[in-house]
């Protein structure tokens, strides 16, 4: 075959394919078999034959080889033949040996059985020993755990948890009890978590309802500890002789008190009495919870549940009761809640790591302390009661103080005392206001009586009055003011003291505090004492006497200013000379009551006048006067010359002009009188009547009822009367119209219109009078001279009102 493939180059093509059928692969024969039929169509004969004679060469050479190795076959069997007889003895020899030997070895057999036995049970055993002593530290450490969970030893249950898991459990981890106990260790874990948050909770819940006692201790604490410091400053001023004025937080005070010595030891054994906030709570749930969280990784859960649970009890806490404005253990309570929440997160701060950040207490303090300025703004803004404010300032103070000591800023809070002050004011305002006005209708308003030298000390000690004529004078005796004058200065220092009251403990300097007292003392001044004495001087009860009182009193007032100044300028140490200082407005307003009751007495003085006024009773148609004057106006002057003799304490000015004003309003009085526009007809006898009215004012102005008029200048009052009344009077018509207008004219003051209402009154009344005056020539010819002068005064007039 092999030379046949050394010849394939040269055989013929059937020759190739024959060669390739033997030499390739049966699957592989579908190709070469295709080529036979793809070529001449009776090629695949010549193949057939060609195949065929390949066929008959093959089995030429098989035949050949068979005969070459056929005698050595059978000489093969021929021997296999002979030994089977010598193995089928060798057989039954073996199988006697075999069981000879079975005999022989089934003791032997029993006993190796034996030591197999004993030496397995030894193996286990040892296996056995080995195993325990591996798992008996776990089950020990297991124990613990169990013993640690009974014992609410939570932190070190955790840490034994943690042994077995990374040393224990790893070395008998095959086991299936090492398996139960692996799984129980989260559960136990959640039941640590469980519980630590429960007494968490509990803690919290705690702290909430003691909050108040905690504030309330931290603020008696921070209390004592302030009021020990100042106590042992003033020691020491008094050693160095000096006044005790305290630093800015203390109003600078006009007496040196003693302190004595068991004052300050009083006041340290108080500060040790005083619990801390570590004797009121017990702060180990927290801690325990902390590590217990830390200990299981998940201490930002913790962290973010705490925070979350106290900001929701910091919000319970800044909400106050709708009532807290009432009474001041309403605020007391609120204040001692939140400084009790603060001073616990502050110990907590201080504490514990990563807890409670110093962000954190700031963020909150900022969101507390606007909650807190605006609950304050609101509810103070319901407080009427001074006493009230003047207690929720202080506990501000205290509150801020507190607050301040723990670190917390509090500037805030001072500036709101400040808004609160101003409320402070106003309710103090409206204190004083009902003080005056009590003051005001308690008075009798008459001089103050003195009958001896204790009663005029007394008064004097009262009221800054000095007077060297009065103290000359001797008993009994009288002060010019009455007895509200002092009432009034008193109650003015009494608001001072007040107002100086909440300036304390405020952090401010004296220069300020000073300012602050004589701004409140002016509003003092201008808006509630001025408005009290205007109403006062409006009532209508008042009479002149009293206007008059009341003008003396308020002389006196604005006289002891600048001693109201001085007693401001001792108590803050300002000097009144220091550049800005406010100065005391008390000159205006007790001017401006003044000059209001000077317009009052001269309202009142006419109204008077108009009353007697209204009392004239006149006969306008009387033929001839009664010869004297009329009563009402001899009252009318007897009334006057009564109340000028007291005006006499007033000012020369004051009473001049209520002189001349009352002089005046009566002229104008009698003049619309006599010509009033239901008053038809008027006698000559009823003018001469009113005529010896007029003399008698005349009479009352010339006697100089009140000193200090020059000349004739009170008679000018009736100066239009007069020329109007003497016109009439002497019938001189004719001069009258030839000087009228020139500045000479003996009636100059007569106004046309005046005189032609008056003539006209008279014409009707000689015409009802006199039916029969035309049959008398010399009546005829009065009565056409009437019509000529009524003619003349008319056309003036109309000029007159023309001009104009």
């Amino acid at each position: 075959m092999a030379e046949s493939c050394e010849a394939l180059g040269t055989v013929p093509e059937h020759e190739r394919i024959l060669q390739e059928i033997e030499s390739t692969d049966t699957a592989c024969v579908g190709p070469t078999l295709r080529s036979v039929y793809d070529d001449q169509p009776n090629a695949h004969k010549k193949f057939m034959e060609k195949l065929d004679a390949c066929i008959r060469n093959h089995d030429k050479e098989i035949e050949k080889m068979c005969n070459f190795h056929h005698q050595g076959f059978v000489d093969a069997i021929t021997e296999l033949l002979k030994v089977r007889a010598d193995a089928e003895k060798l057989k039954v020899q073996v199988t006697d040996t075999n069981r000879r030997f079975q005999d022989a070895g089934k003791e032997v057999i029993l006993q190796t059985e034996d030591i197999i036995r004993c030496r397995i049970q030894q193996r286990n055993i040892t296996t056995v020993v080995e195993k325990l002593q591996l798992c008996l530290p776990v089950l020990e450490m297991y124990s613990k755990l169990k013993e640690q969970m009974s014992m609410k030893r939570y932190y070190s249950a955790l840490k034994t948890m943690e042994q077995l898991e990374n040393v224990y459990f790893p070395r008998v981890s095959q086991y299936r009890f090492c398996q139960l106990m692996m799984e129980t260790l989260p559960k136990l874990r959640e039941d640590i978590k469980d519980i630590s948050m429960s007494d968490l909770k509990d803690f919290l819940e705690s702290i909430r309802k003691h909050s108040d006692k905690i504030g309330e201790a931290a603020m008696k604490q921070a209390q004592q500890q302030k009021s020990f410091s100042v106590a042992l400053q003033k020691q020491n001023n008094m050693r160095f002789g000096k006044n005790m004025h305290v630093n800015n937080d203390r109003i600078l005070e006009e007496k040196n008190d003693v302190i004595p010595k068991h004052a300050l030891e009083e006041e340290a054994e108080n500060d040790e009495e005083v619990l801390t906030v570590q004797d009121l709570v017990d702060f180990s749930p927290v801690y325990r919870c902390l590590h217990i969280y830390s200990a299981l990784g998940d201490e930002e859960t913790f962290e973010n549940y705490y925070r979350k649970q106290r900001k929701k009890q910091a919000r319970l806490v800044l909400q106050p009761q709708s009532s807290v404005h009432e009474t001041v253990d309403g605020y007391r309570r609120y204040f001692t809640q939140i400084v009790g929440f603060f001073v616990v997160e502050d110990h907590i701060l201080h504490v514990t790591q990563g807890l409670v950040t110093r962000v954190y207490t700031e963020e909150l303090w900022s969101m507390a302390l606007s909650k807190i300025i605006a609950v304050l703004r609101a509810h103070s803004s319901y407080c009427t009661d001074p006493d009230l404010v003047l207690e929720l300032k202080n506990l501000i103070v205290v509150f801020a103080d507190t607050l301040q000591g723990y670190g917390f800023p509090v500037n805030r809070l001072f500036d709101l005392l400040f808004e609160i002050r101003d409320q402070y004011n106003e309710t103090l305002l409206k204190k004083w206001a009902g003080i005056f006005r009590d003051i005001f209708e308690e008075d009798n308003y008459s001089p103050i009586p003195i009958g001896s030298e204790e009663e005029y000390k007394v008064v004097i000690s009262r009221f800054p009055f000095q007077d060297p004529d009065l103290e000359k004078q001797s008993f009994p005796k009288k002060f010019p003011m009455s007895q509200s004058v002092p009432l009034i200065y008193i109650q003015v220092k009494e608001f001072i003291y007040a107002s100086l009251k909440f300036s304390e403990s405020l952090h401010r300097s004296s220069t300020e505090i000073d300012d602050m007292l004589r701004k409140s003392t002016n509003l003092l001044l201008t808006r509630i004492l001025s408005s009290c004495l205007l109403n006062l001087i409006r009532k209508p009860h008042i009479g002149l006497t009293e206007l008059v009182q009341i003008i003396i009193n308020t002389t006196h007032l604005e006289q002891a200013c600048k001693y109201l100044e001085d007693f401001i300028t001792n108590i803050t140490n300002i000097s009144q000379e220091t550049v800005h200082t406010t100065r005391l407005y008390g000159l205006s307003t007790f001017k401006d009551a003044r000059h209001a009751a000077e317009g009052e007495i001269y309202t009142k003085l006419n109204q008077k006048i108009d009353e007697f006024v209204q009392l004239a009773d006149y006969d306008w148609t009387m033929a001839e006067s009664d010869g004297r004057a009329s009563g009402y106006l001899m009252d009318l002057i007897n009334f006057l010359r009564s109340i000028f003799q007291v005006f006499t304490h007033l000012p020369g000015k004051v009473a001049q002009t209520a002189c001349m004003s009352a002089c005046q309003h009566l002229s104008t009085s009698l003049m619309q009188m006599l010509l009033d526009s239901e008053l038809k007809q008027i006698s000559m006898g009823a003018v001469q009547q009113f005529n010896l009215d007029v003399i008698q004012c005349e009479l009352f102005a010339s006697s100089e009822p009140v000193p200090g008029f020059q000349g004739d200048t009170l008679q000018l009052a009736f100066i239009d009367l007069r020329q109007l009344l003497d016109l009439f009077m002497v019938w001189d018509w004719s001069t009258y119209l030839a000087d009228y207008g020139q500045p000479a004219s003996k009636y100059l003051r007569v106004n046309p219109h005046a005189a032609l209402t008056l003539l006209e009154k008279m014409k009707d009344t000689n015409k009802k009078n006199n039916i029969f005056a035309q049959f008398r020539k010399n009546d005829r010819d009065r009565q056409k001279l009437i019509e000529t002068v009524v003619r003349q005064l008319r056309g003036l007039v109309t000029g007159m009102s023309q001009h104009t």
